[in-house]
């Protein structure tokens, strides 16, 4: 009886250990492949990352941070953007517009901070690209795309539910979606200019854009003696315009070298400083800090400017 009894309570115990085995399989976290699978509202990506061949990709090791459109946000990019359904659309274009939805490393939502960050996609010239997030009210990245759900965790990273496709960001893209180029924005959309910048520099490009900031325009009412963009004639504020935009290429900080000369969209030049930082010296003589360097688009490359240039 005894032996039994023994006998008995061995074959519970394994019993118990299997069961207690099975839990843990249970309980242990999924990969962001799997959650997407896992999640009714995630079926249109999933299908994406199938028809892109990235599921394997979302099943490494990461880490990752992936944010995740909803089949509402799928639907309406379709939409917008003139297909019909998913197959529509050019795999190699669906996998660089995926990409753009990933980061590398695990970033939950507390440790985000607005500014540019590199996502997984690349943009012209082959360089990878940009995202610009944004903290002052939720999460929001290219002033687009807002995290509805955040801090998924994965066991490879962490998934953030978002309410739009975050499509290949232009040179326009940013401009209008980081406020410190609001003064930038306000002055390539004045109608009474009579040239369609946005039009423009939507385009295919590429395009190298010295953008200056809003304290820049500032600086530049200031020496003026302006009290605004209105006060400066439109013949004048085209050809400023202009002077900031190079035409046919995307000039990375790496391709600058002392005393270039560059020719921009104006038919003017300027010259690049590299003997104490990365300064400009415009055809005034007037010499501006490149402050931020290689901000890359789908189209181009944005390089930041502490003054406006002046032809």
């Amino acid at each position: 009886m005894k032996t039994l009894r023994l006998f008995g309570l061995a074959l519970l115990m394994i019993s118990l250990g299997f069961v207690s085995c099975g839990d843990d399989e249970e309980n242990e976290p999924q990969n962001i492949a799997e959650l997407a699978s896992a999640t009714d509202n995630l079926s249109t990506l999933v299908a994406a990352l199938d028809a892109a061949d990235l599921v394997s990709t979302l099943e490494g090791t990461g880490p990752f941070t992936v944010f995740a459109p909803t089949n509402a946000a799928f639907d309406k990019f379709l939409s917008n953007n003139g297909f019909s359904e998913l197959d529509d659309v050019p795999v190699e274009v669906l996998k660089n517009i995926l990409l753009n939805h990933v980061v590398g490393g695990k970033n939950i939502s507390t440790g985000l901070t607005t500014g540019y960050v590199e996502s997984s996609a690349t943009g012209a010239g082959g360089n990878t690209m940009n995202m610009y997030i944004s903290t002052e009210d939720g999460v929001t990245i290219n002033g687009v795309s807002t995290v509805t759900t955040a801090d998924v965790d994965a066991s490879n990273g962490v998934v953030h539910i978002v309410d739009e496709v975050i499509g290949l960001p232009t040179i326009v893209t940013f401009a209008t979606a980081d406020p410190t180029f609001g003064t930038l924005v306000e002055a390539l959309t004045k109608e009474s200019l009579g040239v369609d910048y946005v039009g423009l520099l939507s385009g295919d490009g590429p395009f190298t854009v010295f953008a200056p900031t809003n304290d820049a325009f500032g600086a530049l009412l200031n020496e003026l003696g302006a009290g605004g963009l209105d006060d400066i004639d439109d013949a004048t504020l085209n050809a400023v315009l202009q002077y900031h935009v190079v035409n046919g290429a995307n000039v990375l900080a790496e391709d600058l070298s002392d005393g270039q000369v560059i020719s921009t969209f104006a038919g003017a030049e300027f010259s690049i400083d590299l003997s104490d930082g990365a300064k400009i010296t415009d055809a005034r003589g007037r010499s501006t800090e490149i402050v931020v360097t290689d901000v890359q688009t789908n189209n181009g490359v944005i390089h930041v400017v502490s003054q406006v240039l002046l032809p």
